[in-house]
């Protein structure tokens, strides 16, 4: 006798309900298996470098000192616009100071080892500038490329309105971060170990009050406390990563030192005269972020120039 006829895939709505567990489990086992190899040679990769070792350790207290600018703002709620406007400013000249002792200078000097084109001075000099302005065209294309929030003047980059405003201030802060992991890696790749170090203190001084404002701005923008701060510690994360690849691109070969520290010099400009200085004075406290500036840059020249 032949059976009634059947609506196609009823029975198996039960099987299908039982198997999406185990694919979605199946799923996470693979991804999660795959950040352990991935971590794993990361790890091996890096020990088998001095200079990339050292660059990780460097790009970590960086993140570790921007995790540490976050903790205020579990427990106080508001930081006065003036403020934040000071730190920003502050931050902006220590990014300057580090461009100009700790990359550029350091630069002009490693293209005159090199020889490239004669290793004379305006040699030097125009290898350092053109990769100072390949620096800042590699920033300002991601900056168009990438959809990203600031934390005053709002939305940039391509179909911004497609994503959460979450992940528009995940991209915002990772513009902010790179240019440092990277300047810090080419730092240790380019310099002895005092004024790399000095150097990655320099931007790490400067993260802590960095962290403390993107929590303060997270926070103002309605986001819960908690979320806040987690994202704030979670932002550094980008810099040990971009330590680790600045160090092993120009530790690759010794022609690359002067374009990689005038590349990290060129995205740094960048990211405080596009970024940072224009949040800083958009509030009407235009002295108070120069004064700031001014403080930060004396700061990061003393430490490099002291510990050189």
């Amino acid at each position: 006798m032949d059976r009634p006829p059947t609506v196609p895939g009823i029975a198996d709505v039960p099987a299908r309900r039982l198997l999406q567990p185990r694919r979605q489990w199946l799923g996470w086992s693979i991804v999660l298996a795959g950040l352990a190899v991935a971590a794993s040679q990361f790890w091996r990769f890096v020990n088998s470098d001095a200079v990339v070792f050292n660059a990780l350790i460097g790009g970590s207290v960086a993140a570790l000192a921007t995790a540490l600018g976050t903790v205020p703002v579990m427990f106080s709620q508001r930081l006065s616009d003036r403020v934040q406007d000071t730190l920003f400013g502050f931050g902006a000249g220590v990014m300057l100071a580090a461009c100009a002792f700790s990359l550029v200078i350091p630069g002009i000097e490693a293209a005159r080892a090199v020889g490239t084109f004669g290793g004379g001075p305006w040699a030097a000099g125009g290898i350092i500038g053109l990769a100072i302005l390949l620096g800042g065209v590699a920033l300002l294309s991601m900056d168009r490329v990438l959809p990203h929030e600031h934390f005053i003047k709002g939305r940039e980059g391509q179909s911004a309105q497609k994503l959460r405003r979450t992940w528009l201030f995940v991209f915002a802060i990772a513009l902010h971060n790179l240019p440092e992991g990277l300047a810090i890696g080419v730092g240790y790749a380019g310099n002895e170990g005092l004024r790399a170090n000095a150097l990655a203190t320099g931007i790490a001084i400067q993260d802590v009050p960095e962290g403390l404002v993107v929590a303060v701005a997270l926070l103002a923008a309605g986001y819960r406390r908690w979320f806040a701060v987690t994202l704030g510690m979670a932002s550094g994360l980008v810099e040990p990563l971009g330590a680790v690849l600045g160090a092993a691109i120009v530790g690759y070969s010794s022609a690359l030192l002067p374009w990689g520290l005038g590349f990290a010099a060129g995205a740094m400009l960048f990211v405080i005269s596009h970024e940072i200085i224009p949040e800083s004075h958009r509030k009407g406290h235009e002295a108070f972020a120069t004064g700031g500036l001014m403080i930060g840059f004396v700061l990061m020249m003393l430490l490099d120039t002291a510990l050189a």
